[in-house]
């Protein structure tokens, strides 16, 4: 597909899954974060136009499964892994702490009436949630796990969004063929604080 330019139209969902080869609920979730993070403004009754590039700015965030209730479907996940690992150079950059800090990464399988929708793999310092487990983290919100029992508030963030295509682990937990396109999307949220508390990768199917 080609670059569109400040002013133009998108193409129509319809057109978008049948040249990008995903499903329509995962267009219209892109489409949704793009018109909120200020890169596309949506005008009823006449489409969908792409705005004028903004640098990044915070964005009011819902979780996954304050999302899919609101399409009017049943929210799920299964937690794939669990681990707490040191969490290196790079990671320590993205989430502002020490390269020897502990880190708890989780892998998780996201479901939308029990339908595989999305894998993503959350990073957290360890000092942030500390005795976590995979079952904490069963069909249950992450956002509300943090406020209900560490007293965290999640409020802000940065997001990217970027088309992909799977790997040989995404396909396999998906359900899709490998190196299907998908969207990727990359999410850096704060605290009332300030604080970062996640760094989160994920791939829609």
């Amino acid at each position: 597909m080609e670059a569109l330019a400040v002013g133009q139209t998108i193409p129509s969902e319809r057109q978008l899954t049948q040249e990008l080869g995903v499903s329509r609920l995962t267009i219209r979730a892109a489409l949704d974060e793009l018109v909120r993070d200020g890169h596309l403004d949506r005008r009823h009754g006449s489409g969908t136009y792409v705005t004028q590039p903004k640098i990044a700015q915070p964005l009011t965030l819902t979780s996954f499964s304050d999302d899919m209730r609101r399409r009017g479907m049943v929210p799920g996940s299964r937690t794939l892994e669990l681990v707490v690992t040191s969490t290196g150079a790079r990671m320590a950059r993205r989430l502002q702490v020490s390269p020897e800090a502990r880190l708890v990464r989780v892998k998780r399988l996201r479901l939308a009436d029990d339908q595989p929708m999305a894998m993503e793999v959350l990073h957290i310092p360890e000092a942030l949630v500390p005795g976590l487990t995979k079952s904490d983290l069963e069909n249950h919100s992450f956002y509300e796990l943090l406020e209900e029992r560490y007293g965290i508030v999640v409020v802000s963030g940065t997001q990217s969004i970027e088309p992909t295509v799977t790997s040989e682990e995404e396909s396999e937990v998906l359900g899709v063929p490998l190196h299907m396109p998908a969207f990727l999307f990359e999410r850096t949220t704060q605290s009332e604080s300030g604080r970062i508390v996640e760094f989160v990768r994920s791939i829609y199917r």
